[in-house]
């Protein structure tokens, strides 16, 4: 009987051992369930298309981008292949701005990250384009800046520099770092 009573022990402690481990895995799946809960959007939009106007009415700027997460609890935005219109403030053309992501904060901040190009749209303009890395875009100022390398295209010329702020309503250009220039040349037929 000792035997049989030893052997009926042994599997009721392995029987508990089994449960405790399938129980405590259970714990840990649903904590990990329940952290990736509160890292889920709280909406999320498709194909997004927005336009923002300043308190006076007049358009501030649009958005269009592939996909848009908004998250209420960090107070953020994130955007999948965002294009940026931006208005001036008083007279002016628009300047596009495109990127692969943007994060868009509260105080009407944006990141836009990879690939970043601004392109004006004014014909006659002296800028044309500007491509770099990343940027932070103030949509309340209409301020651009950059501390990445940079390189703007110009009407005749490409200039290569690190270091960039933009002030859209004035059209005021600062290059912090500027490397070098190429100059194109014109045919003289």
């Amino acid at each position: 009987m000792n035997r049989l009573n030893s052997l009926a022990l042994f599997v009721l402690l392995l029987s508990a051992l089994i449960y405790g481990i399938i129980e405590w895995r259970s714990a840990s799946i649903e904590q990990d369930t329940l952290i990736v809960d509160e890292q889920r959007p709280d909406f999320i939009a498709e194909q997004l298309e927005s336009k923002i106007y300043s308190d006076l009415g007049q358009l501030s700027h649009t958005i269009e981008a592939e996909r848009m997460e908004h998250y209420s609890d960090l107070e953020v935005s994130y955007f999948e292949l965002p294009n940026y219109t931006l208005y001036p403030q008083k007279e002016g053309q628009p300047w596009k701005v495109s990127a692969q992501e943007a994060t868009l904060y509260k105080d009407n901040r944006v990141e836009l990250k990879n690939q970043v190009h601004i392109k004006a749209t004014e014909i006659d303009g002296l800028i044309k384009e500007i491509h770099c890395k990343t940027i932070a875009l103030d949509l309340k100022t209409n301020i651009i800046s950059s501390e990445q390398s940079v390189v703007v295209v110009g009407r005749d010329f490409t200039m290569y520099g690190s270091g960039l702020i933009i002030d859209l309503n004035t059209k005021k250009m600062t290059l912090i770092q500027h490397e070098r220039t190429i100059y194109k040349k014109h045919d003289e037929s």
